[in-house]
């Protein structure tokens, strides 16, 4: 067996040495061409050949030999199967001969009858290596081809400078750098500097239309808003980061009117202020509410807000005791924040007003008092009592199953009755003067439901009950809400089950204690700053610049100006373009797109136009058509021609 190894390993080393050159042969094109992954692939295609070649000699290895040596008489089988005692015997003798007659030629021979050199692969390989040289070199091409942008851009590089000074309060450092795309600080100062200076340089373009003229000196520009700036038809992008206001964070309390507890000994405030750069002062101002009705006295504080090592952020909480705030039962505590930053021109924030109230004890006589003008009668039982008779009559069913329907009757309408007296007495705030239960009737004839009808449709508002009343709408709502809880709680003790009536009573309570709180009101002070007025043409009878507030009937203000019409019809042809429309495009882009990215796409798209390309003018009247507002419409009477025969044929009249 190991003679039979013998043979079949020089077969296939005879067969790797015609193979060889073609590996080879194929890797050469990506070698020369230095392509790395082209010599990967290179070699794993060699890889996978030689596998296949193995396969094929291990396989067919004994017919190539009975073809090459006749001597062996077709025999060669018995080389790799001898199971008897004879075959063994015969394969000895084989291989005796087999070790004489197939020499270095004989496997060389066997090599190169029965192994191609396969030139089909090395064709490919190289059609591959050359579509690929060509794809580089086209692509080499186009890139030293690229217009004068790529060009234009390498020499700018080199031959002018940027020099970027932001405020001196952003405490941002001065950069200097080469042209490329920036985003800078509001009202930076931005230079441009020419390395070498000669005379006839182009000029910057700033795509807001102003032009800056580089000489032996820098030329510079205040960013007030994102543009892109050109020079020797490279562009680069220059956007402005506004400074925005600081911002004012309360996490405590969560809700804008924080209920305390009776019990309460003190309030949390948490307040987190955050700017851009650096916040200059934050202050907490906290105003006091005392009293009801007329005797509400309000007292105000100013509490500073402390610093930290973070200039951007102030962080503050505190645990402020009742008794430090100066808070009793029934007292309110408006408070808000109002922080400044360092910006040159300094912006002001200030927060929501947050309301902190601490519930007072509450008398039998307020609970049944919609406001101060409301007089309750000495009969009239208030909501809480009624609450807790109710409460008391479930417990004695309760306790007492078997109470007699009489009495569970007598106690449930008795407090129905008190229930309907609380309702009516809020009712005629609204005008309510009907009873559910009451028993009256509404009488009339035909005649007076038609009138009502009529009246109902074609009546004025204040013609109308609840119209007629002095309280506003957010009074009438709450009024509406308790009225509603306390007709659910009557039907429910009208019907002996005084168990569902509860929710709804306590509902109605609800109301009636906002209705309480309504009587205290907190505004901001505010001060009437009247305009200006030049004292030299006081009383001097000049009107000259003075306008009328009265217009035009039915006449509208102009939603897109005469020359942006213009424009926009001579954009959709190839001819001329108006006079200086180049400025009224530059006034329409920056008035109406507020969006930085897109107003540089338009105003990129203006600059194109004037360069010359004429397909860039619909890019352009896009543009201009997609920063027009939705226009007015303004509805005009038609006029109609008045005759006898219309006015005959409206009448009905026939012919």
């Amino acid at each position: 067996m190991r003679a039979n190894a013998d043979i079949a390993s020089s077969i296939l080393r005879a067969a790797v040495s015609r193979r060889a050159p073609l590996w080879l042969a194929v890797a050469l094109p990506w070698i020369l061409m230095r392509s790395i992954p082209g010599v990967i692939v290179s070699a794993a295609w060699a890889g996978w050949d030689f596998y296949r070649l193995r396969q094929r000699v291990l396989g067919n290895w004994t017919r190539w030999i009975d073809s090459a040596v006749p001597a062996l008489e077709d025999s060669s089988a018995l080389l790799v199967h001898a199971q008897t005692p004879v075959g063994r015997l015969q394969q000895r003798r084989l291989l005796e001969r087999v070790s004489l007659a197939i020499g270095r030629d004989e496997l060389r021979g066997i090599a190169r009858s029965r192994i191609p050199l396969g030139l089909h692969w090395f064709a490919l390989s190289c059609a591959a290596a050359l579509a690929l040289w060509g794809v580089e070199r086209a692509g080499t091409s186009d890139a030293s081809a690229t217009p004068a942008l790529a060009r234009a851009a390498a020499v700018q590089k080199s031959e002018i400078a940027m020099r970027i000074t932001p405020p001196k309060y952003t405490g941002v450092a001065p950069v200097q750098t080469a042209p490329r795309d920036l985003q800078i600080p509001e009202q930076s100062v931005v230079e441009w500097c020419l390395k070498m200076p000669r005379d006839g340089e182009p000029p910057i373009e700033l795509s807001d239309g102003q032009v800056l003229r580089l000489g032996q000196e820098c030329v510079r520009w205040t960013a007030a808003e994102s543009v892109f700036w050109r020079w020797r038809g490279a562009r680069y992008n220059l956007k402005v980061v506004p400074d925005s206001a600081p911002r004012i964070t309360i996490s405590a309390p969560k809700e804008m009117v924080h209920v305390l507890a009776m019990d309460a000994t003190t309030a949390r405030i948490a307040v987190e202020v955050r700017d851009d750069y650096a916040v200059t002062r934050a202050t907490m101002h906290l105003t006091l509410a005392r009293g009801s009705g007329e005797n509400v006295r309000f007292s105000d504080r100013e509490v500073p807000l402390p610093g930290s090592e973070d200039p951007k952020v102030r962080n503050w909480s505190n645990d402020w005791s009742l008794a430090e705030l100066g808070m009793e039962p029934g007292d309110e505590l408006y408070f808000f924040v109002r922080a400044i930053d360092n910006a040159g021109r300094v912006h002001l924030s200030q927060s929501p007003t947050y309301t902190l109230r601490l519930p007072g004890p509450v008398e039998e006589g307020e609970e049944s008092t919609a406001l101060p003008m409301l007089v309750k009668p000495e009969n009239l039982r208030s909501q809480r009592q009624i609450i807790i008779d109710t409460e008391q009559l479930v417990a004695d069913m309760k306790a007492n199953p078997r109470m007699a329907a009489a009495t569970l009757q007598e106690r449930s309408q008795q407090i129905a009755g008190d229930q309907a007296m609380l309702r009516r007495r809020y009712g005629q705030f609204l005008g309510e003067e009907s009873s559910l239960f009451g028993g009256e009737e509404e009488h009339g004839d035909e005649h007076d439901g038609a009138a009502g009808g009529m009246i109902a449709q074609y009546g004025h508002m204040h013609d109308e009950s609840e119209n007629a009343t002095l309280f506003d709408e957010a009074t009438k709502k709450v009024l509406r809400r308790a009225l509603s809880a306390m007709w659910d709680a009557e039907k429910a003790l009208r019907a002996i089950t005084p168990k569902p009536a509860l929710p709804p009573e306590y509902k109605a309570l609800e109301a009636i204690k906002e209705l309480q709180q309504a009587d205290r009101i907190y505004l901001h002070k505010t001060a009437f700053a009247p305009p200006a007025i030049k004292e030299e043409i006081r009383l001097t009878g000049d009107v000259v610049g003075a306008k009328s507030y009265r217009r035009e009937q039915a006449a509208a203000d102009e939603a897109i100006p005469a020359e942006v019409r213009a424009l926009l019809q001579s954009l959709a042809s190839d001819g001329a373009l108006p006079a200086l429309w180049t400025r009224d495009a530059q006034e329409w882009v920056r008035a109406r797109i507020t969006n930085d990215d897109q107003r540089l796409a338009a105003q990129r798209a203006v600059q194109d136009v004037a360069d010359g390309c004429i397909p860039c003018r619909p890019v352009l009247r896009a543009w201009l058509r997609g920063a027009i507002a939705e226009a007015p419409i303004v509805l005009q009477a038609a006029p109609v021609t008045e005759t006898p025969f219309t006015r005959a044929w409206r009448s009905g009249a026939k012919p």
